[in-house]
C-alpha cells in the first residue's frame, strides 16, 4: 500500500510499505477513507519528537471502512465506517475506567521509554514515535487499529467524512480545552492560536457559557475565520500598539481574561521579547525544543484567580514566570485528549448543527501530494488553515 513516511527533518514522501495484518484479537483493519495532517505532525516534521525512525509511517487523524476484524472484536462488522481515536485505550485499567483514555496504562508497549522522559507513560498515539508505541498511523491507505473492540466509533448515515473527520482528535481537543479552562456564564475567554484547534476551542468557549472570546494570532486568513466561524474579537500580535498583554489589559478594563487557551504549543512564534528570541535561538542550535512564548503570555494576561489552559503540545520548556503563576492563584489543567468520552456528545452536535467541523478545512489533497501538504500547512501558504487527504 501506499503510506506517507518519515525520514527526517523536513523529510516526509509517499512509500510503498506492507499491507498491515490482524496481529492481535482486539485488532481491526481500517481502510483509510479520509486522513488529515494536524498541528502536532509538524513537530514531527520539524525534527522536535525524538525515538522517530526513518520510514514511520504519520498521521494520527483519520476515519474509514472496516475490512478486517480480530475475533474478540465483535462490537464493529466489516463495512461499518468509523471515526478513529488518536488516542488508543484498552478500555480496563485504572485511567480508562476513570474515563482518562489518553492516560491509559496498556496501550503503549513501549511505556518504559516515556517513563524516562516523562516519570509515567501517556497511552498509545498512532504514528507518533516510538516512545508513544511505533504504532503505524493513519496517512495511508489501510492502516490497523488496536484495541478495536473499544476506540473506533460508528458514523451514522448520512454525514459525509468532512462533517466527522475531526472527531478523532482536534474538535474533542479543542472541546476539550474549553471545557477545562472552567468557563463559568458571561466570563471573558483569550485564546493562543487560531489554527485548527484554536478555532474549535473559540467555538466550544461560546458553548460553554463565554460572554466574550478574544483570539490571538499573527496570520490574517486564521484571524479571520477566528471571526466569521466563531465570531471572536481578535488580535493579530504583530500589529498591536504595546503588546498583547496590554490590549489584554485595556480589553478587560484592567483585570485580565478570566481564562486563557493556548492552543499553540511548542512552535510558538513570539515576537519582540527577550525569551522569545533566545526560544528561537537555541532551536536554531540545537540546544532547545520548545517555544513557549504563548504560554509564557497565557500566564501573564490572566486575572487573577483564573484558568490556563493547555491543549498545546509541550516537551520541556524553560523561563517560565512560575512566579506570576503562583502570586496570581492561577490553576492550569492540561493533557491529551480523552477522546474517546467527547465521541457521542460532539457526534450529537454534529448532527444538531450546533457545529460544523468541515468549515475549517481549507486544502483538500491525494495522499500523493501529502509533502506538499505539510509544507503548505507549515508554512502557512495559500491561506492554508487545514489539509484533507484522500488516499
Amino acid at each position: 500500500m501506499k503510506a506517507l513516511c518519515w525520514h527526517g527533518k523536513g523529510d516526509v514522501r509517499v512509500d510503498t510499505v506492507p499491507d498491515p495484518k490482524i496481529e492481535s484479537p482486539r485488532d481491526a483493519v481500517i481502510k483509510v477513507t479520509s486522513t488529515a495532517i494536524c498541528g502536532s505532525d509538524l513537530h514531527l516534521f520539524d525534527g522536535y519528537m525524538p525515538t522517530m525512525e526513518a520510514g514511520d509511517v504519520l498521521g494520527h487523524e483519520f476515519m474509514g471502512e472496516v475490512v478486517e476484524l480480530g475475533s474478540a472484536v465483535t462490537n464493529l462488522q466489516k463495512g461499518d465506517r468509523v471515526v478513529v481515536p488518536f488516542t488508543m485505550a484498552c478500555g480496563a485499567c485504572f485511567f480508562c475506567q476513570k474515563q482518562l483514555f489518553s492516560c491509559c496504562d496498556n496501550s503503549n508497549p513501549n511505556a518504559k521509554v516515556a517513563e524516562e522522559a516523562m516519570g509515567h507513560s501517556p497511552s498509545g498515539l498512532f504514528g507518533y514515535s516510538h516512545m508513544l508505541g511505533g504504532f503505524a498511523g493513519g496517512q495511508a491507505e489501510y492502516v490497523r487499529v488496536p484495541f478495536a473492540d473499544v476506540g473506533p466509533y460508528k458514523v451514522p448515515d448520512g454525514l459525509a467524512d468532512e462533517k466527522v473527520l475531526f472527531l478523532t482528535d482536534i474538535l474533542p481537543t479543542g472541546y476539550m480545552a474549553a471545557e477545562q479552562a472552567d468557563i463559568e456564564p458571561g466570563e471573558t475567554v483569550a485564546v493562543w492560536g487560531c489554527g485548527p484547534v484554536g478555532q474549535f476551542a473559540i467555538q466550544s468557549a461560546w458553548l460553554f457559557g463565554a460572554g466574550r472570546v478574544i483570539a490571538i494570532d499573527r496570520v490574517p486568513e486564521r484571524l479571520e475565520m477566528a471571526k466569521r466561524l466563531g465570531k471572536a474579537e481578535t488580535i493579530d500580535f504583530m500589529n498591536v500598539k504595546d503588546s498583547v498583554y496590554d490590549r489584554l489589559q485595556e480589553m478587560t478594563k484592567g483585570r485580565g481574561p478570566d481564562r486563557c487557551i493556548d492552543a499553540v504549543g511548542a512552535e510558538a512564534h513570539g515576537w519582540g521579547s527577550t525569551p522569545a528570541v533566545v526560544d528561537r535561538v537555541k532551536a536554531a542550535v540545537g540546544v532547545g525544543t520548545d517555544r513557549p512564548a504563548a504560554l509564557r503570555q497565557a500566564i501573564m494576561c490572566c486575572r487573577k484567580g483564573g484558568t490556563v489552559s493547555v491543549p498545546g503540545v509541550y516537551s520541556f520548556v524553560d523561563q517560565m514566570p512560575m512566579g506570576a503563576f503562583i502570586n496570581k492563584s492561577l490553576v492550569m489543567k492540561t493533557g491529551q485528549t480523552h477522546v474517546h468520552r467527547y465521541l457521542k456528545p460532539l457526534m450529537e452536535k454534529i448532527q444538531k448543527g450546533e457545529i460544523d467541523p468541515a468549515a475549517i478545512i481549507t486544502h483538500r489533497l491525494p495522499l500523493a501530494d501529502a509533502p506538499k501538504g505539510y509544507k503548505t500547512f507549515r508554512d502557512k501558504q495559500d491561506g492554508c488553515v487545514k489539509v484533507v487527504l484522500k488516499p
